[in-house]
């Protein structure tokens, strides 16, 4: 039984540290810590919300790919650098995660994604900018 039980908490033990290996690949960072960390104009900031939202209001810098639009969010990240961090958000954290954790699976290594999204960002953060984009660029 001994055995049994020692057995048992190694490899769940093992288990456990693979996830967290895993999981530190997409780090979930609150509104302030995000905006601190694009401040750096080297980062790619990515807004995952349709042309609808972005155009309602976007944080300066990011660019504009729908991950509702999966040809164009696609062809967007086909030729990126996977060690470059990329920084997503969308309204309410849902579509970056699932946008992250896409991402995660096509290798790249550095994902931060904005908890709560573009609506739980204080107003004194935001950007409103009413932008003229065609619905089809990114």
């Amino acid at each position: 039984m001994k055995l049994f039980f020692t057995i048992t908490c190694a490899l769940l033990g093992i288990f456990c540290t693979k996830a967290q290996t895993n999981d530190s690949i997409i780090k979930r960072l609150t509104p302030e810590k995000f905006i601190e960390a694009i401040k750096d104009s080297t980062v790619q900031v990515i807004d995952v919300r349709t042309i609808t939202e972005y155009n309602q209001g976007h944080l300066k810098g990011a660019k504009k790919v729908d991950f509702l639009r999966p040809t164009e969010f696609q062809s967007y990240f086909e030729n990126r650098d996977t060690l470059q961090p990329v920084y997503l958000y969308c309204r309410s954290g849902n579509r970056s995660m699932n946008a992250a954790k896409y991402l995660k699976k096509r290798g790249f290594k550095e994902l931060y994604d904005l908890r709560g999204g573009y609506a739980r960002l204080p107003d004194s953060l935001r950007v409103s900018l009413k932008v003229e984009i065609d619905e089809n660029s990114f």
